[in-house]
C-alpha cells in the first residue's frame, strides 16, 4: 500500500504508534487537548469553531499534525486562549516575566498558590473582601450536586441562593444552549463573567452554585476565589454521568459516542483548578443528607469564625 494512503486510512493512536513524532508536535498536542478538556468542548465543537476537519485537529492532538500558524491561531480561538499560552511560550514576552519565570520555575503547588495569593494581596484583587466568608460558592462538574446542595445549604443559613447558569440566561435573554448555539463558547464566558460580577456586587451573603466549567477561564476563576469561599463538589465519574441523564441533559456529550470517556477527560482537565477551592467535599457513594451534612459541617466553621461565634 502507498505510504501516503496508509497515513490517512491510519486512525491517529494508530499514527501515533507507528512512527517516532516530535517532542514539540507532542508537547504542542498536549497542551490542545488539555485546554480542550478544560474548557469542555468536543474535539467535534472545537473543529467547527476554528474551521479546520476534525482528523486534522485529531492529528495536532496526537503530536502528528503539524499545522500552520494560522490555523494556531484559529485553534487558539476557538480554545479561548491567546496563541502564546497555546505555544507555551507566553512567559517569553518581557524582561520581567523573564524574571518571574525564573523564581518561580520547579516551584512545588503550594509555593505557587501561596505566590498567587500573595501577587493578589499585592495587586488589590484577591484576599481583600471582607465578605468572602460569607460568599461560598460551589464548584465542581455538573451532576455534582452544586444546585440541589447549594439551596439546601442557603436554607440552613437563612442566605439568598443563586444559580449562575440561570442569571446569565437572563443577562443573555435565552438559555445557555442557544447562547453556545447562537454565539459560540467565548460569548457564554463573558456572560458568565458578568454574572458573577453582579452576583458578588448585589449579595454580600450568598450561596452560589457555579457552571461546572467556570474554571475555563482563569479571569473568571481567579474573581471567583478572590470574593467567595468556594468549596468543590467531588462526585466519580459515574455519578456525575448519572445525575446529569436523570436530569435529562447530557451536555456538552449528547451527540458523542463516548460520553463517559469524553466526561472523564472533562473532569481530568479540570480537576486540577476545582482543586484550588478552599474546601473539598467528596460526595462519592453518599446520600443526599450525608453529603449535605458533610457541606455543612465544613462551611459552619468558616462562616462562624467570620462572625466571632
Amino acid at each position: 500500500m502507498n505510504e501516503q494512503v496508509e497515513a490517512v486510512l491510519l486512525a491517529p493512536a494508530e499514527i501515533a504508534e507507528s512512527e517516532e513524532k516530535n517532542p514539540l508536535l507532542v508537547a504542542l498536542g498536549d497542551r490542545v487537548r488539555n485546554l480542550r478538556a478544560q474548557r469542555g468542548l468536543t474535539r467535534k465543537a472545537v473543529a467547527k469553531t476554528a474551521g479546520v476537519s476534525e482528523r486534522h485537529l485529531a492529528n495536532l492532538e496526537y503530536g502528528t499534525g503539524n499545522a500552520s500558524i494560522l490555523v494556531l491561531q484559529q485553534v487558539a480561538t476557538a480554545l479561548h486562549c491567546p496563541l502564546a499560552e497555546l505555544v507555551g511560550d507566553f512567559t517569553t514576552s518581557s524582561p520581567e516575566w523573564l524574571l518571574i519565570r525564573e523564581l518561580l520555575e520547579h516551584r512545588d503547588e503550594a509555593d505557587l498558590r501561596r505566590v498567587r495569593v500573595a501577587i493578589g494581596e499585592l495587586l488589590g484583587t484577591a484576599g481583600v473582601d471582607a465578605a468572602r466568608h460569607r460568599r461560598i460558592a460551589l464548584v465542581g462538574l455538573r451532576g455534582a450536586g452544586k444546585s440541589t446542595l447549594g439551596q439546601m445549604l442557603a436554607d440552613e443559613l437563612e442566605l439568598p441562593f443563586v444559580e449562575l447558569s440561570r442569571e446569565v440566561e437572563k443577562l443573555a435573554g435565552c438559555s445557555v444552549r442557544e447562547i453556545h448555539d447562537l454565539y459560540g463558547t467565548n460569548a457564554y464566558r463573558r456572560y458568565e463573567r458578568r454574572a458573577l460580577e453582579e452576583a458578588i456586587q448585589i449579595y454580600g451573603e450568598v450561596v452560589i452554585a457555579t457552571p461546572g466549567g467556570i474554571v475555563s477561564d482563569p479571569a473568571t476563576f481567579n474573581e471567583l476565589l478572590a470574593h467567595c469561599t468556594t468549596v468543590w463538589l467531588q462526585a466519580a465519574p459515574e455519578e456525575h454521568m448519572g445525575r446529569v441523564v436523570a436530569q435529562g441533559d447530557t451536555r456538552p456529550m449528547a451527540a458523542s459516542k463516548e460520553a463517559m470517556q469524553d466526561l472523564k477527560r472533562i473532569l481530568d482537565g479540570r480537576a486540577a483548578f476545582y482543586s484550588k477551592a478552599d474546601l473539598t467535599i467528596d460526595t462519592h457513594g453518599q446520600t443526599l443528607q450525608q453529603s449535605f451534612d458533610a457541606l455543612r459541617s465544613a462551611v459552619l466553621p468558616v462562616v462562624g469564625a467570620q462572625n466571632g461565634t
